[in-house]
């Protein structure tokens, strides 16, 4: 098992889970570090992630169930209860975890809630508690600006077009946001599903902190918003690269 560990980056033992605990214990170390693991019975009807679920062993039992036609029993509380994790929502938004401890407590309170996702600014001294968790982010924010109904289509088209305008691609995307008030928009939930990226629906409070550095005049501000597109992409990332420009009835704005 140590050679199959250090040799391999995903490893499926085909025998009952008690065998592969017994054989696992003496090699484990941490789940930021172990191998994952999935057990399966030898009449392959069972996939069983035993060790780093959030770590890939979780997707490795569902892609077993999508070849195989097994049953992957996922056991991780989040999985389990259909919420995300602290570690998918870093791997979405392409970035890596500073503070690892607090993935306990940040995973415990998804269970209950919708944790939200912040972006400061530096440079700033930043003191935490241990339910926080410290991010180091990558990749380009798009801010999303879209009318009601608008369809995935015509969101892709318009993000393709603005990472056109600044030489970018697909894969150069971290994350996208727009306002709170689109999370029930179909459009924009497939386009981000397609993309594989994660979508922050960003609060009122969130988007308005933004009007010292918000410039391009917007519709929003019938609804009581300085913006959306520009707004949400200032709120998280460093800088507007490409300012707000719409598309038909899609709005982009580009940040990194």
């Amino acid at each position: 098992m140590k050679r199959l560990l250090e040799k391999y980056e995903m490893v499926v033992a085909v025998m009952a889970v008690g065998i592969v605990v017994r054989s696992l214990c003496r090699h484990l170390h941490d789940k930021w570090t172990d191998r994952p693991v999935v057990a399966v019975d030898s009449s392959l009807s069972c996939a069983v992630p035993v060790v780093g679920g959030h770590h890939g062993a979780n997707d490795l039992a569902l892609f077993l169930a999508s070849r195989l036609g097994l049953y992957a029993a996922i056991t991780t509380a989040t999985d389990a209860s259909g919420r995300p994790c602290l570690e998918d929502v870093a791997k979405k938004l392409g970035s890596e975890i500073v503070n690892k401890e607090s993935s306990k407590l940040i995973n415990l309170a998804f269970l209950k809630e919708d944790v939200p996702i912040l972006r400061l600014k530096g440079p700033k001294i930043v003191v935490v508690d241990d339910d926080v968790a410290v991010l180091k982010a990558g990749g380009l924010v798009l801010g999303i600006g879209a009318r009601k109904g608008v369809s995935c289509t015509e969101v892709l088209q318009a993000i393709d077009a603005a990472l056109n305008e600044v030489g970018k691609k697909r894969n150069d995307i971290g994350i996208m946001a727009t306002a709170w008030l689109k999370r029930d928009e179909d459009g924009l939930t497939q386009a981000a599903r397609s993309l594989g990226k994660e979508m922050v629906y960003l609060s009122r409070e969130d988007l308005n902190s933004q009007i010292a550095v918000t410039v391009t005049p917007s519709r929003a501000r019938d609804l009581g918003l300085i913006g959306v597109a520009e707004p949400a992409v200032l709120a998280l990332a460093t800088k507007l690269i490409f300012p707000k420009k719409a598309y038909g009835r899609v709005t982009v704005a580009i940040g990194e």
